[in-house]
C-alpha cells in the first residue's frame, strides 16, 4: 500500500569542504533544509556561511561533499545550473546595473521578444508589475536603479528570482542595509513566500530576526558545523554562545561621560544631495571631546550627506564646519585627515578600502607618503609596512588567512570592518566619525567594535556615531540627536532616552511635540 512519506529535504549539503589559499572555509559542513521552511544560517564573520551558499548557487565548486536538491544528487557548476534547479540568490552586495531600469535588470538574460525578435518592453514591464503587486513589493518597473533606495533595490533582486520561477531562495545578509521598517517588511515577504511553499535560507547575524522569522537555525563556527536548532526552543544568548563559543554581553558597560572642549562645531549647514535638493538643511551641532554623540534617523534623512560634508566627500552650499575652532569647510579631504578627522565610512567597499589591495596596503592608505612607510623619495619601505600590519592585526584581532598579504576582497565583512577601524583609530584622530560601524557583523564583532569605540571616548576623543540601529545608538551614546528631513528634530540625553522617545523624534516630531 502507498505510504504518505514526507517529501525529501529541499536542500541537503553533506560533508562540504572548500579550501582557499591559507584557509579552510568549509570543513565537512552539513546543511539540511526542509521544503517550505525558513532556515537561518548563523555564524561569526568568516565562519564560512557565504562560501557555503555560494557553493549552493554555483559560484564555487567544493573539494569534497555531496549536494542533493529535492532528494536528487546534483552537481552545480555555475549559477545557470542553479537556475535550472530553481535556486535563486540575493547577494549581500546587489548585482544590479545602476543606469538600467528595474525591468531591464530583472529580465536581463531572459528578455521577452516580439514576433520580429525585438525586446518586448511592454510585456516585460507588465509581468514585473504583476509580480510586484502579487507580493506587495511596490516596485516601479520603470524606475532606474540609481534613483531608488537600497531597500527597494533588494526588492528588485527578489523580483529577479521570482521572474525566474525559483522555489529555493538564498539571502546573504538581507537586512544589513535596511531600516527597521524595511526589515519588518522583508520578514513579512519571507512569510508570504513560505506560505506559497517556497524554501528560504537566509544568512544573518541578527538574533532578533532569527527569532522573528526562522523555523530552524544551523550554526557554523570557523568553517565547522556546530549543529542545527529549533528556533522556538533556543533563546538569543544560547544562539550567540553557540555561534562564537563564549558568552556575549549585549549591553556595553560604560562609565559616565566626561565631555570637555568642543571639537566639532557645525553652524547652519546646508548640503545639496544627489537629487539636486537640500539633503541637510540649516543644521547646527556640537560634539565635545570625551563624548559619543549619536545621529538617529531613518535612512534617507540626510545622515549620509552630513558625514560626507564633514569628511569632504561632498561640498557644502552654506554654513561652516569647524574642527577645534578652525574652519575646514573648503579644505580638501587630505587636509581634513591631517587636521584630525578619522572616518569609518558607511560603505566600506566604496569609501573604506581598495578591495584589490592587500591588507597591509589598506592599513597605510592615509599615511603611505610619510616615514617610516616611505623613504621620502616616493619609494615604499615594505619591511615597515609589514611590521605595521602585523601590529594592527594582533591589536585589533583581524583574521586574515595570509596575514597582511591577504587581498581585502578575500576577507570577511567583519574583518574588513576591523581593518578600517584599526587604521582610523591608529591615526589618533581628534574627531572619530563612525557611520554604520557594525552593519552586517556578528554579535562577537559588534561587542568588540563597541568596546573599541567606547575606549576612544574614554581617551578623550570626540566621537560622532551615525547608525540606523536604535539599539546601537541607545547602547553607546551619551547624547542622541534625532534627524528628520535633513534637520535636527531634538537632542536627548543617552541616560534618559528610550526607543519610543527617539522613534517619535525620528518621525519628525520635535521634543516639544510639534512636527518638523
Amino acid at each position: 500500500m502507498p505510504t504518505n512519506s514526507p517529501p525529501p529535504p529541499a536542500i541537503q549539503m553533506l560533508d562540504i569542504t572548500k579550501v582557499f589559499p591559507g584557509i579552510i572555509a568549509n570543513d565537512k559542513v552539513r546543511l539540511e533544509v526542509a521544503q517550505g521552511e525558513i532556515h537561518a544560517l548563523l555564524g561569526e564573520n568568516g565562519a564560512g556561511k557565504s562560501t557555503l551558499m555560494s557553493i549552493l548557487f554555483g559560484l564555487y565548486e567544493p573539494e569534497e561533499g555531496i549536494i542533493k536538491i529535492r532528494g536528487q544528487e546534483v552537481r552545480i557548476r555555475s549559477p545557470n545550473d542553479a537556475a535550472l534547479l530553481k535556486i535563486g540568490m540575493v547577494h549581500q552586495h546587489f548585482k544590479l546595473i545602476h543606469n538600467f531600469t528595474v525591468t531591464e535588470n530583472i529580465v536581463l538574460g531572459l528578455e521577452p521578444r516580439n514576433l520580429w525578435g525585438n525586446l518586448d518592453v511592454s510585456q516585460a514591464e507588465k509581468r514585473v508589475a504583476e509580480l510586484s503587486d502579487a507580493y506587495n513589493l511596490a516596485v516601479d518597473p520603470n524606475a532606474r536603479i540609481e534613483q531608488i533606495t537600497l531597500g527597494m533595490q533588494q526588492r528588485v533582486e527578489i523580483l529577479k528570482i521570482l521572474y525566474r520561477n525559483a522555489d529555493i531562495f538564498i539571502f546573504d545578509e538581507p537586512t544589513a542595509v535596511l531600516t527597521p521598517q524595511e526589515i519588518n517588511e522583508l520578514l513579512a515577504i519571507f512569510r508570504r513566500l513560505k506560505a506559497e511553499g517556497k524554501t528560504i535560507v537566509f544568512i544573518t547575524h541578527k538574533l532578533k530576526e532569527i527569532k522573528a522569522a526562522a523555523d530552524r537555525c544551523t550554526v557554523l563556527r570557523r568553517g565547522k558545523y556546530m549543529g542545527t536548532l529549533e528556533v522556538n526552543q533556543a533563546d538569543e544568548q544560547e544562539l550567540a554562545e553557540k555561534m562564537i563559543g563564549r558568552s556575549v554581553r549585549f549591553r556595553i558597560e560604560k562609565k559616565p561621560a566626561d565631555p570637555k572642549e568642543v571639537v566639532l562645531s557645525i553652524e547652519h549647514l546646508t548640503v545639496i544631495g544627489s537629487r539636486g535638493v537640500p539633503a541637510v538643511q540649516d543644521l547646527s551641532l556640537e560634539v565635545r571631546s570625551g563624548e559619543i554623540l549619536g545621529i538617529a534617523g531613518v535612512d534617507g534623512n540626510g545622515q549620509s550627506e552630513l558625514v560626507a560634508a564633514i569628511s569632504g566627500l561632498l561640498p557644502i552650499k552654506s554654513g561652516r564646519i569647524l574642527l577645534k575652532g578652525k574652519d575646514l569647510s573648503r579644505e580638501s579631504i587630505r587636509n581634513r585627515n591631517e587636521q584630525g578627522i578619522g572616518l569609518v565610512p558607511e560603505d566600506r567597499h566604496k569609501h573604506g578600502l581598495v578591495l584589490d589591495f592587500r591588507l597591509d596596503e589598506n592599513l597605510i592608505l592615509k599615511n603611505y607618503r610619510k616615514k617610516p612607510f616611505s623613504n621620502g623619495f616616493g619609494f615604499l619601505r615594505f619591511s615597515y609596512i609589514k611590521k605595521h600590519a602585523e601590529r594592527l592585526i594582533a591589536q585589533f584581532d583581524i583574521r586574515a588567512g595570509n596575514g597582511g598579504a591577504t587581498r581585502t576582497k578575500d576577507m570577511s565583512g567583519g574583518n574588513q570592518q576591523k581593518a578600517i577601524i584599526a587604521r582610523e583609530i591608529d591615526g589618533s584622530p581628534e574627531l572619530l566619525i563612525v557611520s554604520q560601524p557594525t552593519r552586517g557583523l556578528d554579535v562577537g564583532a559588534i561587542e568588540y567594535i563597541h568596546r573599541r569605540i567606547m575606549e576612544e571616548r574614554d581617551k578623550g576623543r570626540a566621537v560622532l556615531l551615525v547608525s540606523f540601529e536604535l539599539d546601537e545608538i541607545l547602547n553607546l551614546c551619551d547624547r542622541i540627536a534625532a534627524v528628520s528631513k535633513g534637520s535636527i528634530v531634538g537632542i536627548a540625553s543617552g541616560e534618559t532616552a528610550d526607543e519610543g522617545r527617539i522613534g517619535v523624534m525620528m518621525g519628525g516630531v520635535r521634543a516639544g511635540g510639534n512636527s518638523a
